[in-house]
């Protein structure tokens, strides 16, 4: 599972401002927000959140994901939380940070991070790599017609769907990447926050498959991430 999600910003002072005023970020456990490292802006990397999802090994994972067909964004370095940590490219070009599972399986903290989105080419595809590094199961998958299958999963048998992995990347402007969902008390008025703090509502709100409406913003510098209302 996904145990925490970091923001590699331009501009962290601005960042700060507008996640403050609009989720109070620094006081979600799970949440940081870091400058872009020098090595991901040469590569041509845009703000993005980074979500770090927790395996048994790190430097095995490292190694599962390259063998999968992915590719390691940097060393294995250690983690300031402890253990270890690494940043890698999926097989289909989505990045995502691994971690050592040092605390043993927990549940995201309830309200922060609501839902998680892999937006890729073929899902089926690049499925099977997260089941079998990270341990997550597929669930049902949804016919969503021009955009592709929609394929929910959960952290473990049995347990409530958490996010989905949906074909989307396969449409013109929208590339590769985990996109986050957090959660808010009420989504008109964070979405008017977005706005008012100089970032940008792109689509929604709407209907998730979640189960709750949605909607897909940018921050300020670029940043892709979600808003999603809480249920009552």
């Amino acid at each position: 599972m996904f145990r925490r999600y970091e923001l590699r910003t331009t501009d962290t002072a601005a960042a700060h401002a507008f996640y403050a005023a609009l989720l109070d970020v620094d006081h979600r456990t799970s949440c940081r927000i870091a400058p872009l490292p020098e090595q991901a802006a040469a590569r041509g990397a845009p703000a993005h959140w980074l979500g770090l999802a927790s395996v048994n090994d790190v430097d095995a994972g490292v190694l599962q994901m390259i063998g999968a067909g992915g590719e390691p964004l940097g060393p294995v370095r250690p983690d300031p939380d402890g253990g270890k940590v690494a940043v890698v490219r999926d097989p289909l070009g989505a990045v995502v940070g691994l971690c050592d599972d040092l605390a043993g399986p927990a549940p995201p903290p309830p309200g922060e991070v609501i839902w998680h989105q892999l937006n890729t080419t073929d899902h089926a595809k690049v499925w099977p790599t997260y089941a079998e590094l990270f341990g997550w199961h597929a669930l049902a998958t949804l016919d969503l017609g021009e955009l592709g299958a929609y394929q929910t999963f959960a952290w473990t048998a049995g347990g409530p769907a958490v996010g989905g992995v949906v074909d989307s990347a396969r449409t013109p402007g929208i590339h590769t990447h985990w996109l986050f969902c957090f959660g808010v008390d009420d989504l008109a008025a964070a979405a008017a926050q977005v706005t008012a703090g100089g970032g940008r509502v792109g689509f929604g709100p709407v209907d998730g498959p979640g189960g709750f409406p949605i909607a897909v913003c940018e921050d300020p510098q670029g940043a892709a991430f979600a808003l999603g209302q809480r249920a009552s």
